[in-house]
């Protein structure tokens, strides 16, 4: 049961009326503070207000889809680090690599059961909550860069350069660790979390989109082995 004087935020978006009563039911018996839109246009507006800390969301929607309510949240300031799991009857691999190219932390497949989908928000919360106790308080400068993760910034120069929580986590860790090789497993356990599962492909859509913000010659690729951060 989450502590309700600080209850966490949360937003479900889904045209399913249904859903939106059963996970709406569930989640407020656990404590947790919750308002509901019907579609992705309605859910980017609720956000900008409501400011939730988990927006659970529906991929195949009227008006505006997930993905597209997903990338217009990703670019918002006060929206940009929310947690999103997309929720849907799709099971094909293209629309979970789009999710996870439109910003989504985190992808399920429908029928959802209520007391797994707790336990997933639960772990979460819990992952981050430790995170943050256990977070060193630093800035680290590498060449041009200074990335600070008190406050989720990146200088490139004189530039500041946005990115959202994962792809910052990715690019901190990979710094932190420069010039040693991880596997794509080893990236999405140390970024996603052993209890979120993602394709490996997640990973590579990830870095891509790192390497189109800060240049193409700092994350290598080494053929069959996985990635690394280097100055060289």
């Amino acid at each position: 049961m989450q502590n309700t004087s600080k209850a966490v935020k949360i937003l479900i978006v889904d045209d399913e009326v249904d859903i939106l009563e059963l996970l709406q039911y569930n989640l407020e018996k656990e404590g947790y503070k919750v308002k509901t839109a019907t579609d992705g246009s309605k859910a980017v507006k609720t956000a900008k207000t409501f400011l939730p800390d988990l927006i659970l969301m529906d991929i195949m929607m009227p008006v505006m889809d997930g993905v597209e309510a997903c990338r217009q949240l990703r670019e918002g300031t006060d929206t940009k680090d929310t947690k999103i799991i997309f929720l849907t009857a799709r099971t094909e691999e293209y629309s979970e690599v789009a999710a996870f190219e439109g910003g989504a932390d985190d992808y399920l497949t429908k029928p959802i059961k209520p007391r797994a989908l707790l336990s997933r928000i639960n772990a979460m919360f819990r992952r981050e909550a430790s995170k943050t106790s256990n977070e060193e308080h630093d800035t680290m400068q590498l060449g041009e860069f200074v990335i600070d993760r008190t406050s989720y910034t990146l200088f490139k120069g004189d530039l500041e350069i946005p990115l959202p929580k994962k792809e910052f986590e990715l690019l901190f860790f990979l710094a932190q660790n420069r010039n040693r090789v991880f596997s794509r497993d080893e990236l999405l356990l140390n970024i996603w979390g052993a209890d979120v599962y993602v394709l490996a492909r997640t990973v590579d859509v990830h870095i891509r989109r790192v390497r189109e913000k800060i240049g193409e010659g700092y994350i290598k690729t080494v053929k069959g082995v996985g990635y690394k951060f280097s100055l060289d």
